[in-house]
């Protein structure tokens, strides 16, 4: 039988624990278990969230982004967590995500790529559909607006031209960046990534307004496309 909450030494209960000693001093199976606050007559909520954990396909990283992409039908199928506890179970990692977004994404300056995952990589890498966001610059190549302009399915998204140019057109914004994930985890460009790539660059030209990259975000890696198209051709 498991002990109960109420057996262990107060140093050792997750609320009197985190008040003690703070919130890093607590394992990934207590931070749960205080969300999930009591257990059940055989079990202790602590040994609830471990089996929370136990549904992570890779236990050995000890990676929690698995809790954002479990459902709440997973969840209710463990004893003792309810509907209520998996839907605030969920609440929890929205909330997670949300907190790891600038407040403001206007007067960023975008010097590199990498300036851009930063930004999105959080938000986005997780995603179980294709979405493409735009980014709108000033010529100071500061971000001035960001919107999504296409939300596909698990391999693809048709992105529109018209979509894509009507707010900088609009704002007569000078440059864009287009940015979308890849739901498989991989960022590599496909064929109609590149094909549409080339198509925007020239296209917008035409309005005097700059492409200036185009990236693809995967699960923790990213590819800029511009960047792979300028590399291509100066080994030509």
């Amino acid at each position: 039988m498991s002990i109960k909450i109420k057996q262990l030494p107060e140093t050792e209960r997750p609320y009197e624990k985190m008040e003690l000693y703070g919130e890093k001093a607590l394992s990934n199976a207590e931070l749960l278990a205080i969300i999930i606050k009591s257990g059940t007559k055989e079990e202790s909520s602590v040994t609830i969230a471990q089996k929370i954990l136990n549904l992570n396909p890779n236990p050995k990283t000890n990676n929690l982004d698995f809790l954002r992409e479990i459902t709440i039908s997973e969840l209710t199928r463990i004893k003792g967590i309810g509907k209520v506890k998996a839907i605030q179970l969920k609440a929890v990692c929205e909330l997670a995500v949300r907190m790891a977004r600038p407040l403001n994404y206007q007067k960023i300056k975008i010097k590199k790529p990498e300036d851009v995952v930063s930004l999105l990589m959080e938000e986005m890498r997780l995603e179980k559909q294709e979405i493409v966001k735009l980014i709108i610059l000033n010529n100071k190549n500061e971000i001035i607006k960001m919107k999504n302009v296409a939300l596909g399915g698990i391999n693809s998204v048709n992105m529109s031209l018209k979509d894509i140019l009507a707010e900088p057109i609009k704002m007569q914004a000078p440059k864009i960046i287009l940015v979308h994930n890849h739901p498989s985890g991989d960022a590599t460009p496909s064929k109609a990534d590149i094909q549409i790539t080339t198509k925007i660059f020239e296209v917008i030209q035409l309005f005097n307004i700059e492409l200036l990259d185009h990236i693809v975000i995967g699960n923790g890696n990213f590819t800029s496309i511009i960047s792979e198209m300028l590399t291509k051709e100066g080994e030509i």
